[in-house]
């Protein structure tokens, strides 16, 4: 039998994204995979490895065309995002992390706009980020307590962003603050693109993360944080609306993180056990080791048709937030699932720092919280089954 496995394969993944999703495996390979250690140990920024993803036309790319991007569909991130993130999840989020908010602005901002902040992403002369948590409130977008005050000239913006990327690596991001008081608490929110240099803008890292280390989120402190009106993005009380539409995009992405965690977690273990002994046969031939296996290898499969399909129905519009909802919980669940059995079918070895399945372990706890925790997911799911 052969003891190496290849879980991303091609067949369930749409003929159109097949070529991007190549180019995102060759650029793992060589530039992801060989570093991915040692920036996790180390929690170092990839600079390196993001300059080369900005030059291999991979970062950010989802960016219209018409503003220098490649106008990826949702299918070619999702092909790219399990790619980088089986090679390495700390480097993968970093890249994936270069162009966050871009699509809020090419979506609901004017002309101006994408033009002065969109185009420097796509050209990889910026790296941007989206500001919504805050210290005291994670997936309820309607509990921000962030504010922009309506000024001469446009609004001030004061209060505290946390779990941001690129809070001190980037250029710009676009924030989501409170400017209303109406009673339907959903159209009290607003977004803005601010610039990372402006007066009343402070960021720091947050203290080293257990996994994804190699991606860095921070602390924002915003205090009379003026921005010009031109920086509105959409209407002025769309910002909830705008962010749960960006969610369901962002969440089938999610999807693909998760997918790549568990391939990780699924081809070490297979390499492992057919590799070691004990009790003078193979791991792998225990029935246990092969049910254990042949059970990750099935909610795998499980998730990744989920995701793949759920890609299609958000792109058509057809019940996007249950799909979208459906696979961030499905597939960041079956990672952690893999993992952890991953770590099992190791043994003592998968305690040793070094090892990449002790990685995967680490870093599987991170996408069942991003982008909506799964327990809203569930709620999500629930809701929009009728």
């Amino acid at each position: 039998m052969d003891t190496d496995l290849d879980l991303l394969e091609e067949s369930v993944v749409p003929e159109h994204a097949r070529e991007v999703k190549r180019e995102a495996r060759e650029f793992a390979a060589e530039e992801i995979a060989p570093v991915a250690e040692e920036h996790f140990r180390e929690g170092s920024y990839p600079w390196e490895v993001l300059e080369a993803g900005q030059d291999a036309g991979l970062v950010g790319q989802d960016i219209p065309e018409e503003y220098g991007g490649r106008g990826f569909s949702l299918a070619e991130m999702l092909a790219v995002a399990e790619e980088f993130y089986r090679a390495d999840a700390g480097i993968g989020l970093t890249l994936m992390l270069a162009s966050f908010g871009n699509e809020l602005v090419y979506k609901y901002g004017i002309e101006e706009q994408c033009e002065e902040y969109v185009r420097p992403v796509a050209e990889g002369e910026q790296i941007s980020g989206l500001a919504v948590s805050e210290p005291q409130t994670g997936s309820d977008l309607a509990g921000m307590t962030t504010a922009a005050e309506k000024v001469d000239g446009g609004y001030e913006l004061t209060g505290e962003k946390y779990w941001v990327g690129n809070a001190v690596e980037g250029d710009w991001l676009t924030v989501y603050a409170k400017t209303g008081d109406r009673e339907d608490r959903y159209g009290n929110y607003s977004l803005f693109i601010v610039e990372t240099d402006r007066d009343g803008y402070e960021a720091e890292h947050i203290p080293e993360k257990m996994g994804m280390r190699a991606s860095k989120q921070g602390h924002i402190v915003l205090e009379d944080c003026f921005v010009p009106e031109g920086n509105l993005v959409g209407a002025e009380g769309g910002g909830f609306y705008a962010l749960a539409d960006f969610f369901n995009h962002g969440r089938v992405v999610v999807g693909g993180h998760g997918l790549g965690l568990a391939a990780a977690a699924i081809e070490e273990a297979w390499s492992f056990v057919h590799d070691r002994e004990a009790f003078a046969r193979k791991l792998s031939e225990f029935q246990s080791v092969q049910h254990d296996l042949a059970n990750m290898r099935t909610e795998f499969e499980a998730a990744r048709s989920l995701t793949y399909r759920a890609a299609e129905k958000v792109e058509t519009g057809e019940n996007a937030g249950l799909w979208a909802a459906m696979a961030k919980l499905k597939s960041t669940e079956t990672a952690v699932d893999c993992a952890e059995r991953g770590m099992q079918l190791h043994g003592g070895r998968s305690v040793l720092a070094d090892r990449r399945i002790a990685r995967v372990y680490r870093d599987v706890r991170i996408p069942v919280i991003y982008e909506g925790a799964n327990e809203v997911q569930r709620n999500l799911v629930y809701r929009q089954s009728n």
